[in-house]
């Protein structure tokens, strides 16, 4: 669940939070309830990368603009602060974007440099301990206000009450804070199921085999790509930047003629498209919520 995404996560490193987790965690989602109720009437477009900037960038604003009314100071953090950064959560399969970036350590290192010079974090760190508590409870909500629970498609409940400048933002921007709630916070679990029903599927481990075989042809000796990430991302392990994007490389080179690429597009597709029909209820409320937003947000970003 992301609240306020790379704010906020700096400011609960220095304090307590309101969210608490319970995790029962289960392999296979059961189908939800609202998938029934789904209509013909479902938005049929997706969000662009721009219209998720504006989102976040109208959200930040009606959150740094309740938290001044409430005394506190808050900073604009953009969406992506390094646009370069990507997420391959199976293996990497862009070779030009490793020969650049290896496994991404240089980008790490910059996020490292973002996080320790990020205004948000020092101004919250800078607080008395009685005055960061007043300023979580004005960002969240204070513990007394009504609680929200949902749980989500893998069996984990997440809470988090309905007060606060994070609260008021989202009921402003998208309307009901709890209808948002549930929807984004279903939403969100579906990217690490589906990814974990890609990782269990037999097609994925045979496709893994032959990418092994093809880097063992060019002299790197891995099972699979998370044992290759795994030797160059160790924090306490140091290695050459050279050896980093040379094995880097082999690896998206391998992921594209061994097929594994092809195979991880077509199981990341289905499973997707399996999880968005289960869920389609929250799905298409989301991004109908979503899509009425955008003027608001428009207006907020263009109004300075």
């Amino acid at each position: 669940m992301r609240f306020h995404r790379r704010a906020l996560a700096a400011i609960a490193a220095v304090g307590a939070t309101v969210l608490a987790v319970v995790f029962n965690a289960v392999d296979e989602p059961a189908p939800s309830r609202s998938a029934a109720a789904a209509t013909s009437a479902a938005p049929t477009r997706s969000l662009t990368e721009q219209e998720k900037d504006l989102l976040h960038d109208a959200e930040d604003k009606l959150m740094r603009s309740c938290m001044g009314a409430r005394g506190f100071d808050m900073w604009a953090v953009p969406r992506r602060p390094l646009p370069e950064d990507r997420d391959f959560p199976y293996v990497i399969d862009d070779v030009p974007w490793a020969s650049r970036h290896g496994y991404g350590s240089d980008i790490q290192a910059r996020r490292d440099r973002l996080r320790g010079s990020d205004p948000n974090r020092r101004y919250f760190t800078g607080l008395t301990p009685a005055e960061r508590q007043r300023a979580l409870d004005a960002l969240h909500g204070e513990r007394s206000a009504r609680r929200l629970e949902v749980k989500t498609p893998n069996g984990m409940t997440v809470g988090r009450v309905d007060d606060g400048c994070v609260a008021q933002a989202q009921e402003k921007l998208y309307g009901d804070v709890e209808v948002w709630f549930r929807v984004t916070t279903v939403t969100d679990a579906l990217t690490e199921i589906r990814e974990r029903q890609v990782l269990a599927d037999a097609e994925f481990t045979e496709s893994v085999k032959k990418w092994s075989t093809c880097m063992g042809a060019k002299g790197f000796r891995y099972t699979d790509p998370y044992e290759a990430r795994a030797a160059f991302t160790n924090p306490d392990k140091a290695t050459a930047r050279t050896k980093e994007v040379r094995t880097a490389v082999a690896e998206a080179g391998c992921a594209m003629s061994s097929g594994l690429s092809d195979t991880i597009r077509r199981l990341d597709r289905q499973y997707g498209e399996r999880l968005r029909r289960a869920y389609s209820g929250e799905v298409n409320t989301r991004l109908r919520l979503e899509l009425a937003a955008l003027g608001r947000a428009d207006s907020l970003v263009q109004s300075g």
